[in-house]
């Protein structure tokens, strides 16, 4: 299947596809990449946001609040990186329900929706329209704040599928577990030296994932919660899952 056919294939959400009236897809520039956004039926309505890399991906990021993180890919467009596609699930603007999707434990059953959604139909429907089925050493689960949770939950829960973690700033519902699973993805967490409540979240995920046998990075970096730094370590963090060979960032400084 060639990338026009791929392109015009419909999307198919549990199992039912979305007609031509129901399916929103844009297109708009992103330096020489592309956002292609399109509409789901997921809990009445819920868009996903893909980043297609100027080049054939050699690497996906599945990521929470795609609504933003997706227009990143941008900062992916310098030599060295990857090309790196991002497939971003836009998230809820309430709050609270937001975070009932993204964090184990408060709302078990509306976690466990969101999670068939982002990790079983958000999959099924990247390979079939855009052919992109990549082995888990090339796909990474990326989240911050409340995301960095899901990110956190996903990785840990669907191995298979994330053979990396990348982690900015989680929030504090979800834990680590007392007994890790036997297979781990690789992790890198960063978090700011002026929020202190997710800089300890973060220091503890590291301890704990180190402790149970993962490869992780922690990073600490000048800056609070929702600061530029989550941008600029980004491709930091791309490069680090995907370039074999990549040296790990110091684990503190700017």
């Amino acid at each position: 299947m060639n990338e026009g056919e791929a392109m015009n294939q419909q999307a198919q959400v549990n199992g039912k596809p979305l007609d031509a009236g129901e399916s929103s897809a844009q297109s708009g520039a992103a330096a020489s990449g592309e956002l292609v956004t399109e509409m789901f039926e997921f809990e009445g309505g819920r868009q996903v946001t893909v980043y297609l890399p100027p080049d054939p991906p050699a690497a996906v990021v599945f990521s929470a609040d795609g609504q933003r993180i997706s227009k990143w890919g941008r900062l992916l467009e310098k030599a060295g990186i990857p090309s790196t596609m991002i497939v971003g699930v836009h998230g809820l603007t309430d709050e609270m329900p937001r975070i009932h999707e993204y964090s184990p434990g408060l709302a078990p059953e509306r976690f466990a929706a969101h999670e068939r959604f982002f990790v079983e139909d958000v999959l099924r429907w990247t390979q079939s329209r855009f052919g992109v089925a990549l082995p888990a050493e090339r796909t990474a689960v990326f989240g911050v704040s409340a995301g960095g949770e899901l990110a956190l939950a996903l990785g840990l829960r669907h191995p298979d599928v994330y053979g990396a973690i990348l982690c900015a700033s989680p929030g504090g519902g979800y834990k680590p577990p007392a007994v890790m699973p036997d297979l781990l993805p690789r992790a890198y967490l960063v978090a700011g030296t002026q929020e202190p409540f997710f800089l300890d979240n973060a220091r503890r995920w590291a301890d704990r994932l180190r402790d149970a046998g993962a490869d992780v990075v922690m990073k600490e970096r000048a800056g609070s919660h929702g600061g530029a730094f989550w941008r600029e370590e980004f491709p930091l963090m791309v490069t680090w899952a995907f370039l074999r060979g990549a040296e790990p960032p110091s684990l503190t400084g700017n």
